[in-house]
């Protein structure tokens, strides 16, 4: 392999140095793909500088495993793995990243390992490594897994700070250098106990990048908007879902501004859908039901998708509106993963959320934004007055006292 290098202006990291192997991966097809899909999808409908694309995150993620990786003082082999497989690890996303992942059936990441295995990409990539090493590590698999998918891995790191830098919220401001300089590889990714106030950190400000920003309440909006439209593109077999990987933005908007709408009731809702996408004419928000007010908060993610549907059938029937109008959405369920961190103290390991009480109050806290919402066109809002979810849907039980058990868990961030 040639040691000679040239460098890409990355807008967050400043210079990134490739070498003439990883200049191939790059300019592959299946790279540069990642140009034309945006890093958060619709989310520039919300914030106008929101732009940035997948591609920019995968170099940006490959820049900070190669930073971690020379921390670790990792063999220069491994270190040239972990590089590749940062570059290589979302290029199975569909268009629009995200938005579109939750219409299909496969994760992102089994789509990345058919791009890796079955496509002219294969053929680059052996001629140094054994793609399927790659595909381990994407999927946290192995000692070198934990550096791009684990619980505290340079994936993360590298998103929060771009969508902090291209949305203009300032929540994802992190200490990168000081997280990585306290890691660790054991058999996972192990924080100093040093580390720790950098980790609290990134947890609370990708806590605060989740109502702000990724599940903003006109982006959930504008994402079902768009899932409801691509779910229809699949069933009038406009799309096929198993090859959504070859398509980019551009491709869906495109097609979907050109479907004939006289040929099926589904491909005028299509025509619709994305003529208010592209005009801003966002569905609304009738009834917002917070998940805080509830017992255990968890139950509701276990609602089947089947009782959604009819629950949404029952409210159009009531209020005389177009069934696929009517948008009941249950937002993404609040992990954070780092909590789960291990954190070395002494000879002792513990949880992040052991260790800290501020991410122990985020445990609970978590559940504080995330909200049932029913969104219909505007024209039809004052059919939703003295409207009740409740009255359509079974929901887990309310906790009378539960606003005071979150204050006072709240109040543990300000210890």
């Amino acid at each position: 392999m040639s040691n000679s290098s040239k460098f890409i202006r990355d807008s967050v990291h400043g210079n990134l140095s490739l070498n003439e192997f990883e200049i191939e991966v790059m300019d592959s097809p299946q790279i540069q793909r990642l140009r034309r899909i945006k890093q958060l999808g619709f989310i520039s409908l919300i914030y106008p500088g929101a732009n940035h694309s997948r591609f920019e995150h995968s170099i940006g993620t490959m820049f900070l495993g190669s930073k971690l990786a020379d921390h670790l003082e990792l063999s220069d082999y491994d270190k040239k793995l972990v590089r590749i497989a940062a570059m290589l690890h979302d290029i199975g996303h569909g268009p629009f990243s995200h938005v579109s992942e939750a219409v299909l059936d496969v994760k992102h990441e089994v789509l990345t390992a058919k791009l890796i295995e079955k496509t002219s990409l294969n053929d680059i990539i052996t001629k140094e490594f054994d793609s399927k090493k790659i595909i381990d590590i994407i999927n946290g698999k192995g000692s070198l897994g934990p550096i791009i998918s684990g619980e505290l891995d340079v994936d993360r790191m590298d998103y929060l700070i771009r969508d902090s830098h291209y949305t203009g919220v300032a929540y994802g401001v992190i200490d990168v250098d000081r997280i990585i300089s306290n890691l660790k590889l054991k058999r996972y990714l192990i924080l100093d106990i040093k580390g720790v106030q950098a980790a609290e950190e990134a947890l609370v400000a990708r806590y605060q990048m989740y109502p702000s920003v990724y599940q903003h309440h006109t982006t959930r909006i504008v994402n079902a908007m768009f899932r409801r439209c691509l779910k229809k593109l699949f069933n009038e077999k406009v799309v096929n879902s198993e090859e959504i990987y070859k398509y980019d933005d551009s491709d869906m908007v495109s097609i979907c501004r050109n479907v004939d709408e006289k040929e099926s009731e589904g491909l005028s809702f299509v025509k619709d859908m994305i003529n208010r996408l592209d005009n801003r004419n966002l569905l609304k928000s009738v009834s917002s039901t917070p998940l805080n007010q509830f017992e255990k908060p968890q139950e509701v993610f276990k609602i089947d998708k089947k009782v959604l549907n009819k629950c949404e059938k029952e409210i159009s029937e009531d209020k005389n509106i177009n069934k696929d109008y009517v948008i009941l959405n249950i937002p993404e369920y609040p992990r954070f993963d780092e909590m789960k961190t291990q954190v070395a103290l002494g000879d002792e390991l513990y949880h992040l959320s052991e260790i800290s009480s501020i991410v122990n109050a985020l445990q609970t806290a978590r559940f504080n934004y995330p909200d049932i919402c029913l969104y219909v066109p505007k024209e039809d809002r004052d059919k939703f007055k003295n409207f009740k979810l409740e009255n359509y849907l079974d929901l887990p039980e309310k906790s009378q006292n539960k606003f005071d058990t979150v204050h006072v868990e709240q109040s543990k961030l300000f210890e």
